[in-house]
């Protein structure tokens, strides 16, 4: 598996360099997940489950 270099900040996760956020990146086939006190600990995804995930969420159908 390739490991992704562009990872990014959930901008819910507040301001300053505190290791308690979520981060995403992105492969051309995949997308990662991981928090940022356990960047070791990687969930990879693709689009379609992660937009079912998100949109049962928004819902509160979980």
């Amino acid at each position: 598996m390739t490991t992704p270099d562009n990872w990014r900040k959930s901008s819910f996760s507040g301001g300053g360099d505190g290791n308690n956020c979520v981060e995403l990146a992105s492969t051309p086939t995949a997308l990662h997940l991981r928090e940022s006190d356990d960047p070791a600990t990687v969930l990879t995804t693709t689009r379609t489950p992660l937009t079912h995930l998100l949109a049962a969420i928004r819902t509160d159908a979980l």
